[in-house]
């Protein structure tokens, strides 16, 4: 009965498989059709304007990589910090200060740090910097507090330090949980930096709002796609990293 079962179970996630595949090869099919139509193909096909839109990737991820790791330092740093015993009475304070940022429309936090940094990355880099910090510093303090007291007790028990417990107990037990900001803010930043075309930071946004106002399809879409790309693929290597370093027992009991 239960090998019955099993089977009918393995043919049915088989068959909904293979259907997935299917649906996806035809999105694909589709997708190639309508490029060509709007005359996406036909543009990308361009030597020059292919290299064009290479060089605002490259702007792009410039943006995006440099406001991340300053996000990254910051959020950690501040989730850790606030998650000590001395300081965690602060912690709603800090949050809600980190947090502010994403109470104002991204448009308003561009235009408040051009207002006094002018033109150009360095704003967008802030701006970016400060939309992107909240998820990693409130998922590192969330997955720092959910450790069991039970654990910090036993590291205790056996002689190790603050300093080792917060490093070798809770951070590890914290990872899946950071991760997860961290995926968070990067999708959040990808998306956003695409805005930073409108301060002269360049970027896809450059594409993506010429598009919009030539009312060319193709030049929309030249911009919008690799950003969904940018995206989809930035968010597949977090998930990779977390498999890499989250430790396995860890990872099996998340």
């Amino acid at each position: 009965m239960k090998n019955g079962v099993l089977e009918q179970a393995t043919f049915i996630n088989q068959s909904v498989a293979r259907g997935m595949r299917f649906l996806f090869l035809g999105v694909l099919f589709a997708a190639g059709i309508a490029a060509e139509r709007i005359g996406l193909v036909a543009y990308l096909s361009d030597p020059w304007e292919r290299e064009y839109v290479l060089f605002l990737a490259r702007q792009h991820l410039y943006l995006v990589v440099v406001s991340m790791i300053l996000a990254l330092a910051t959020g950690l740093a501040a989730g850790i910090i606030v998650s000590r015993k001395r300081f965690r009475k602060y912690a709603g304070i800090v949050m809600y200060v980190i947090g502010l940022g994403q109470t104002i429309p991204s448009l308003a936090v561009l235009a408040l740090t051009m207002s006094f940094l002018g033109i150009g990355s360095k704003p967008a880099i802030l701006a970016l910097f400060i939309y992107s910090t909240l998820p990693i510093a409130r998922n590192t303090l969330a997955g720092i507090m959910a450790v069991s007291p039970a654990i910090i007790d036993a590291a205790k028990g056996v002689g190790m330090s603050p300093k080792r417990i917060l490093i070798e107990v809770e951070l590890p037990n914290a990872l899946n949980v950071i991760i997860t900001g961290v995926r968070i803010s990067l999708v959040i930043n990808i998306g956003t930096a695409a805005l930073g075309y409108l301060i002269g930071a360049g970027g896809l946004g450059d594409l993506i709002f010429t598009g919009i106002n030539l009312m060319r399809t193709e030049l929309l879409l030249a911009g919008a796609l690799p950003v969904i790309i940018l995206a989809l693929i930035g968010d597949y290597l977090i998930e990779l990293l977390g498999i890499v370093i989250v430790p396995k027992g860890i990872r099996m009991t998340a």
